[in-house]
């Protein structure tokens, strides 16, 4: 079996989650039997291929997702999205209503995700199919805190945020509530996608307590060593399904306090660990953290365990197994 991946073409100009998902499912694919190729703007193949995935439904995706049905080709779709009634009149549904119903599947990171997306814009259930998301295994190889301390010289107890730098990550939220835990620091990594919100987190970090570190490779071992070395990993956002950072945090073993908007309950709801916030609540993250924080103790053995039936090489046997039950016609 072949396939084309295609996606929004700024996406790997600050590449997030969906960035990292989609090249976990082409490195992991072949071993169940798909082979991938990337699309290629100059040369790109189309009818070389038995399906079109396409990833994401930024605006004007759905042209490109209309030109592989004019073409007879049968389309996949990963949603990553988490919209409800209250929510939809932030996005373009419409849009994004057409692109799915162009599409013979969407790909949604959970249960939850389908069926808000089937609720919320009239779709019929039965398009959606769930792959929940992974972590890639290097994330189960330890690497010492003092690693990630000595390299950038953190010192003291802190709170760590992993992720594009952008209103839906509510990093300028995060700030405010660190305010009210001055004995501990605040690091963010990741790349400033929206430069302006950026500057107004930095503008609100003013005192020294919050460091920026820019952007740590996904596959750096410094990275590993962060989640190790922090006293809480904490992803505030406004919704998460349920962001790969907070996947990579739980594997490694740090406490976690994360957004109850999406679909975190799903994968997380079980796990001592971890807390639960409500992102548009300063006062509610900053007691997430202190409670999360006096966890710290309580990450259970049997947390690597769940985490490992996460890995990649697990979850994209499910989405060959979606992929050849289209072609099939069952």
């Amino acid at each position: 079996m072949k396939v084309l991946f295609a996606t929004y073409p700024m996406a790997f100009h600050t590449p997030g989650g969906g960035e990292i998902q989609l090249l976990a499912y082409e490195k992991h694919l072949p071993q169940h039997g798909v082979r991938v190729t990337l699309f290629d703007l100059w040369k790109p193949l189309f009818l070389e291929h038995d399906l079109v995935h396409f990833f994401s439904c930024v605006g004007g995706s759905v042209h490109l997702c209309h030109f592989v049905k004019q073409l007879g080709l049968p389309l996949v779709v990963s949603s990553s999205l988490w919209v409800t009634e209250e929510t939809k009149h932030l996005y373009p549904c419409d849009e994004i209503r057409h692109q799915f119903l162009l599409a013979d599947r969407v790909i949604t990171n959970s249960e939850m995700e389908g069926e808000t997306l089937a609720r919320t814009l009239d779709l019929p259930r039965e398009k959606f199919t769930k792959v929940l998301n992974g972590v890639d295994d290097l994330f189960f190889d330890p690497v010492p805190p003092d690693r990630f301390r000595d390299m950038f010289n953190v010192t003291g107890p802190f709170v760590l945020n992993v992720g594009n730098i952008e209103p839906r990550k509510n990093q300028l939220a995060l700030i405010r509530a660190m305010k009210q835990m001055p004995e501990l620091q605040l690091v963010l990594i990741g790349q400033a996608r929206d430069p302006a919100y950026a500057q107004a987190c930095r503008e609100e970090a003013a005192g020294g307590q919050v460091k920026f570190l820019g952007p740590i490779a996904h596959t750096d071992p410094i990275l590993r060593s962060a989640y190790a070395a922090c006293e809480v990993f904490c992803l505030p956002s406004t919704l998460e399904t349920p962001g790969l950072a907070a996947l990579e945090a739980y594997a490694v073993g740090a406490p976690i306090a994360i957004t109850e908007v999406g679909s975190t309950r799903e994968y997380f709801g079980h796990a001592s660990n971890v807390e639960f916030l409500d992102p548009a609540s300063v006062p509610t993250i900053a007691e997430a953290i202190r409670t999360a924080r006096n966890n710290k103790d309580r990450a259970p053995a049997r947390s690597l365990d769940n985490a490992r039936n996460l890995s990649w090489r697990n979850i994209t046997g499910n989405l060959a197994n979606a992929y050849s039950t289209l072609l099939s016609g069952k």
